[in-house]
């Protein structure tokens, strides 16, 4: 587990190899086909002899849940142990982590024409509008929910306007829970030095620039699908960190300096976000990638099972 940029893949790669592990991505822009520069998708030379799961899975336009990450990651993760081998989770989405090993609350399903109907008022009167409108709503849902994620403000008024609960409330219900097949190490791996994180974290943006990444976000754009949906940034897929800043530059809507600025901008705030959840993983143990590299051979014998 870690935040972006943190070393994950690099560190994943060696362990599988070492450890004879299938590597399960936790991560909810890597599902989608087409998004492989921006979301910095393992290459296929650096999958090459290690098994990868839960890798596009799907179009952008097409939805993908937690729930359904949940369900295909547990059974990629059954089979990869009646094979004989261990699965290696990596990532850095909480929701689907949480979804995976803890389960969800049952929630009113996506409904089309409310979430039509929510991204037409934002088209006029802006997401802040709407956020204003889940703080009366929705006050505890409101201040963990920032005022431009348009994604979770438009989940949490959706689920309020066809259920007439707040997603706090649905929140509040114990998941079903079912007995986890799998013993769990978390293991957070994130520069103890926030500065070197930001470091880490510009220097893969320009690297994804100079590898073609608007290139691929032209590509994306141009597709039929997307080309003809009202709203392409309204998609689940394209409001990803770094795409959304993309789109709006092709758009016109700033140069290429301040899109760079932009999408470095919401990379580390991205981070930010991701640090916030993991700090509440009580039985994860924690690494610096440039300090702790005894520490973390330490952690890898952990996983090999006792007879081996």
């Amino acid at each position: 587990m870690g935040p972006t940029a943190s070393g994950k893949t690099a560190l994943s790669l060696e362990w599988a190899a070492a450890l004879d592990a299938e590597i399960v991505s936790v991560d909810s822009a890597l599902v989608y086909r087409g998004m492989d520069i921006g979301a910095a998708k393992p290459s296929l030379q650096e999958r090459a002899g290690i098994a990868h799961h839960m890798l596009d899975l799907r179009d952008p336009w097409q939805p993908y849940s937690a729930a359904d990450y949940a369900a295909d990651a547990r059974a990629a993760m059954d089979a990869i142990a009646a094979r004989g081998r261990m699965p290696l989770l990596v990532g850095g989405t909480g929701l689907y982590f949480k979804a995976l090993l803890e389960g969800l609350s049952d929630m009113p399903a996506a409904d089309a024409e409310v979430r039509q109907a929510l991204s037409a008022r934002a088209a006029t009167s802006g997401w802040s509008s709407l956020h204003g409108e889940l703080a009366r709503i929705d006050p505890v849902a409101a201040a963990r929910i920032h005022a431009t994620d348009a994604q979770r403000i438009q989940r949490a008024l959706e689920v309020h306007r066809i259920s007439g609960r707040t997603l706090t409330e649905w929140q509040g219900q114990r998941p079903a829970r079912r007995r986890f097949p799998f013993r769990v190490l978390k293991l957070v791996l994130a520069p103890g030095d926030r500065s070197e994180l930001h470091r880490r974290i510009e220097l893969r943006f320009d690297a994804m620039l100079r590898d073609g990444f608007l290139e691929e976000v032209v590509a994306l754009r141009a597709h039929p699908q997307v080309h003809a949906h009202p709203s392409p940034m309204e998609l689940p897929a394209l409001r990803a960190v770094g795409y959304r800043q993309a789109l709006e530059h092709l758009d016109g809507m700033c140069d290429a300096a301040t899109f760079r600025e932009r999408g470095i901008h919401a990379t580390r705030q991205l981070a930010k976000r991701q640090l916030t959840w993991l700090r509440g993983q009580r039985d994860a143990r924690w690494f610096d990638p440039a300090t702790d590299g005894a520490g973390l051979a330490t952690a890898r014998r952990l996983f090999v099972p006792a007879s081996g």
